[in-house]
Parts: C-alpha cells; structure tokens; sequence
C-alpha cells in the first residue's frame, strides 16, 4: 500500500490484514464492516491543528475541528479519574439522543466528543438559522419545543448556554443536536427569549404571530417556564394536527439458532389478528431474563399486562374534555411500568427466587396517542401524532429515514451506570467484562428502584419505527443493515412483513445465540383509506362532547365538534394464565387456543402456576378501573393502601408501596 494513501483499520482483533483504505465499506481481508468515527476537537488548540494533519498517530484532521478515528477498534486514552470538565457530560449521559459524548483527550487541552451533528460523510448537519426559512410550520415549533425541553436539564448541569450559541444548535431532519457543552455563567429564560426573537420574527406565517407573543412572554421577568411550555405544546399540536397520519405495524419474534425456548415476547406478532384494537397504535418488545423457568413467563406477562393498562389508560384519555398534557400522561405510563414490575416481582417472591434467579424482562413499548386537537385553520384533528416511548433495559427503538438511522433509546446497562455516576468515560467503561450486563428490568426489584425512560415524539415526518431485542441489535446489526432491510420499504420495493422476516433472517445468522423480536411500524404522512374513525378504534368509548379549551388568549381557536362513529371493540386476548382467571370471573368466550396452550403451560411449569394466576387477578383488578386505581393511588394513599389490605393476603403484597 502506498505510504501517502489514507487508511483506516478494521475493527475485527482477529483480522490478518486490518489496513484498508478510506472509502472501504468492508474489510478487504474479513468483510467486517468498516466503522468511520467522526469526532470533535474542542477548543483554541483543536481549532489550530492544519486539515491533513494526523494527530496522536491515529487521528486524521479531516476538516477544522472535525477529526477521523483512523484506528476505531483500540480504545482512546482517557485519564485514570474523571476530570471536573466532563461531569456535565455524563450527567446527561441519558440526553444522547440530543447531547455529544467524551470519546478521549489528546494531552490536557483537547477534548475529543463523538456521538455528534455530523454524517457519515465527516460534514457537520446544518444549523436551525441555516434551515429555519426553508422548514415547515411543524417543525419550526418542534425545534423550539426541543429546546425548551433541554433548557432545565442543562441549567441544573450549568451548561444551559449551549442552547444560545447559533452555531451549537444542529439538526438532523427533526432532532436538534448540540455540537458541544459550553460551561459559562448560567443565562436566564430572557436570554433565550432574545435568541429565539429573530427565529419568531421569520418563521412560517401560520404560527409567526404565535411565536412572536410567547417570545415577548418569556422576556418578562416574571415569566414561568410551566406557562410558556402548556402554549408552545398547544401550537405544536395545533400546527402538526393539520397534517394526514397513517400507521401501518408489522411483527414477529423467533427462537434464534441456539437457544431451546423463546424468551422474547412481542406485539404484535404473526398470531395477533389486524383487528386487535390496539392495532396499529401500539408496538411492544419484551426480552425475558431468568433462564428457562422464568424468562419467558415474564415477558408474555409484561406484555398482556401492559396490553391491558393501555387499552384502560387511553380509554380514560378519550373521554377527557381537554388535551392530556405530556407530563401527566409521563405519568401514568411510568404507573403503568410500576405495577407490572410489582406484579412480577411478587411472583419472584411467591417461588423464593433469588439473586440472579429472580425472573424480569426488558421493555420498549412504544404508544401513538392519537389525542383529538384543534388546528390553527379551525378545524378539529382526531390525531395530535404524538409518540410516546418507554423503555428499560436493552430493549432498542430506533428512527429510520431514506436518510438516516438513530437510536432512540438508552441501554441501561453497567456502561451506562458508570457513566452517570461519573465513575468511568463510556469508552473506558466498555471495557469492563460486565459492560453489557443489565441494571435494570421490569420485576428484578421492588419499583422504588425502578429507573424508567420514557420521551415524548412527534410524528411530522415519514419513516420507521423499529423497536427489537437485542437479538438484532447486537454488533451494531441494525446501523449496519438498515439500508437493506428499512429503505426498500420506504420506498415501497419491499412489504413490512418482508422486511421484518428479513431482518429475523439476518439476525440468526449474524446473532444467532440469542432470540429475535422486531417490531415494524411505517408512517406515512397521507390520508387512510379507511373510514375517518379508525384511529379512534382502540377505544372503547366514544368521546364525549368537547368543551371548549381553555387556551391562552394569543392561541384561542374556535373549536368545532367532531362527528365520531361509535364502535365497540371487541376484549383483547390474555395471557394463558390469566385467562385461566379470566374463566372464573367472566363469563366472555375464550379462544380455544389459549386454553389449550394455558393447559400446556400449567403442566411443565407447576412452581409458577400460583403467582401467576395471582398476576391475572390482579390485571383483571386493573384493567377494570385502569387509570383510576393509579390515580387513587396518588391522590390518597392511605385509603388505597386499606382497600389494599381487604384483599386476600397472596394478593396484598403487590399493591404500590
């Protein structure tokens, strides 16, 4: 190879001949895929070293301040103790999605940052003033909206003026990124007003009024950050609510090449029929952990249980008057979490489960509210395209464009654990042997100790969501084959349920020692050609006639009253065991199928036939009142804590503490 030309080395320790060239997709020598990692230099010193220059023996300077790991399989140098400078970055290690991430140092006066504003290509994505007049009305808002959210985290980390600096605030189509945290005197809600002031005074004509009154708003000194938050929800609902919405979900969960039994659970998969109610609105990956007497019966109890809390909670959200605002709703869906961890939880009581034997799953469940909303034309919208994502353990979702690729989701592992309690820089915590290893999952621990994620979205672009188990996620599976198996559909050369069993395909063949669920939803931003009521099918009552929202004076719209078809779905299927219950207190048809397969079930695993036939008590109990026993719950206590006590004794233990 001629010693002038650019290379980069595979990242396999076991490859013969790991120089390649830059530009290589794929190791010449073992086919690995070549990983180009882009980094920041931060600083004066950073921004002197000359394009060309390699830097360290391995780092290439490829533009100012923009540098190529040459090398990207050897771990970077980091210090033996975490310096004061980047606590701010691993205290907000759980905002990757928006924030970069400490890579390495080069001596002590440059900061390497990876995670960044910047493609596959090396080049920084543009910046919001750069984009701002050619953008949409939606995603104007949207951008500020983001902001807003990262304002109170980055103020209590000191790094809140990152949000001020123009040339700091990228974006990836929807997603605003920050190039780098800059650590000065902590501006106040006035300043951020004056940067935003020119973003206002040029945005789309539609919301340009609407904008301009908050701004003014936040330059009062007596403004509230809660009060600016409720009216720039409202015009982003009102904005994005104009726009078509449809879904489409496909799913599946397999074995895997190794293994004996199918620990993950998944919805919807190949069993679950187009009619289920929750469909397409509700995607869910469970990956169970225990070993055989107990993984599996964890996840599919998350999963019915969580079916079941859904359907109630979006009941409860359909006849509301008024638009839910997102931290309640935040809420309710961390209840939701809580007491299926306390469900398996008591279960791992009831068997004296231990240790690593204590049974529990991972979740990512992902729920397109389609909350009814006024637009700015007058009109009333029956879907305001908020996403909701939860997540705990390694379960992943990811965003995919024609464009790009991004996770959603943060794995809560021992890395992370590290990182945030700034023991260990991610890159020196990979290395652990337990790096991976789980720190979180629903019923392991009492949900005091619970750590849940959950994020807020808006659907005002086309793409896929893709959440899956770590079967496929493994080895950076999903960057690297998403091209493959997500663009074809996109672009309407592949059906969903093809690329779902493609991508389970290539799962077992590059990841075979574990199960596989993916879940595929597409959405598309056109008109259903179904009936206009078709996202309201997942619940069970009709809404009720709708006052008028009390919105700000600067925001009133005149609502008007939508007609809705009234429909009546039909029960969603339980798990075995608690259909088994269900037969006892409910004199409803049960499929056949599930009672053969509950029968089966109650054969081979006898140990946990009682904590799970007391689960499915308890998600009747739940399911029936659904968000009113978590409310209950909140609002007294006590007296939720004495119906508590009535209860049979097996029973009682599950209740919140």
């Amino acid at each position: 190879m001629i010693a002038t030309q650019r290379i980069i080395y595979c990242t396999n320790i076991e490859c013969p001949d790991p120089i390649n060239s830059v530009g290589d997709n794929v190791c010449a020598s073992c086919q690995t895929s070549l990983v180009y990692r882009y980094l920041w230099a931060t600083g004066t010193q950073g921004a002197k070293i000359p394009v060309g220059k390699t830097v360290a023996g391995r780092y290439e300077v490829v533009s100012t301040q923009i540098w190529l790991d040459t090398q990207p399989g050897t771990p970077p140098d980091v210090p033996e103790s975490v310096p004061e400078s980047v606590i701010p970055y691993l205290r907000l290690y759980s905002q990757q999605l928006h924030l970069p991430q400490v890579y390495g140092f080069i001596e002590d006066d440059i900061l390497l940052l990876e995670n960044l504003p910047i493609d596959e290509t090396g080049n920084l994505y543009p910046t919001i003033t750069q984009l701002w007049q050619q953008t949409t009305a939606v995603r104007q808002v949207y951008w500020l909206w983001q902001i807003l959210q990262l304002w109170t985290p980055l103020l209590e980390q000191g790094v809140a003026a990152s949000l001020l600096v123009p040339h700091n605030l990228r974006v990836q189509g929807w997603c605003v990124r920050l190039l780098e945290l800059y650590t000065l005197q902590a501006p106040t809600l006035q300043q951020l007003a004056e940067c935003w002031q020119p973003l206002a005074a040029t945005a789309h004509p539609s919301i340009a009024s609407h904008l301009q009154k908050i701004v003014q708003q936040m330059r009062r000194t007596d403004s509230q950050l809660e009060k600016i938050v409720v009216q720039l929800n409202q015009l982003l609902l009102a904005s994005v609510g104009e726009l078509p919405l449809s879904l489409k979900v496909i799913g599946n969960t397999d074995i895997g090449g190794e293994l004996t039994q199918n620990e993950d659970a998944c919805f919807p998969n190949s069993e679950d029929t187009i009619d289920d109610p929750l469909l397409p609105q509700v995607s869910i990956v469970c990956d169970g952990i225990g070993g055989h007497e107990g993984g599996e019966v964890a996840s599919r109890l998350g999963l019915q249980s969580l079916k079941l809390q859904i359907r109630a909670l979006l009941s409860e959200i359909a006849i509301q008057p008024e638009i839910t605002p997102p931290n309640l709703l935040q809420q309710q869906l961390e209840a939701s979490l809580r007491v299926v961890n306390n469900l398996i939880c008591n279960c791992n009581n009831e068997q004296n489960r231990e240790g690593l034997q204590r049974m529990g799953t991972t979740v990512a469940m992902a729920i397109q509210l389609p909350q009814q909303v006024q637009t700015l034309n007058g009109l009333r919208s029956s879907n305001s395209h908020e996403l909701y994502l939860m997540s705990v353990g390694d379960s992943r979702a990811y965003w995919i464009t024609e464009n790009y690729c991004r996770l959603l989701t943060v794995d809560d592992d021992v890395t992370a654990r590290e990182v945030r309690n700034i023991r260990q820089l991610y890159r020196k915590a990979l290395q652990r042997p337990d790096a991976t290893a789980l720190t979180q999952a629903l019923g392991t621990k009492d949900a005091e100790f619970l750590r849940t994620t959950i994020q807020r979205f808006i659907l005002e672009e086309e793409g896929i969501l893709l959440l899956c188990s770590d079967g496929l996620s493994d080895n950076n599976l999903v960057e690297q084959s998403w091209r493959q198996y997500a663009l074809p559909v996109l672009t309407n050369n592949l059906s969903l349920k093809d690329a779902v069993d493609s991508w389970i395909e290539l799962a077992n063949h590059k990841n075979g020692h574990d199960n596989i669920s993916v879940v595929m939803t597409l959405c598309r931003l056109v008109k259903e050609t179904v009936a206009p009521v078709a996202q309201l099918s997942l619940l069970d009552k009709t809404p009720k006639e709708t006052a008028k929202e009390e919105i700000e004076p600067e925001l009133r719209i005149e609502l008007k009253e939508p007609q809705v078809e009234q429909k009546v779905e039909p029960e969603a299927e339980l798990s075995e065991s608690s259909q088994a219950l269900m037969d006892l207190y409910n004199t409803a048809e049960v499929n056949q199928k599930v009672v053969n397969e509950e029968k089966a079930l109650n054969r081979t695993k006898n140990r946990g036939k009682g904590c799970l036939m007391i689960a499915g008590l308890l998600i009747v109990l739940f399911s029936g009142t659904g968000v009113g026993l978590f409310a209950w719950f909140r609002l007294n206590p006590q007296s939720f804590q004495q119906m508590c006590r009535r209860l049979p004794s097996r029973v009682e233990r599950i209740c919140p503490q």
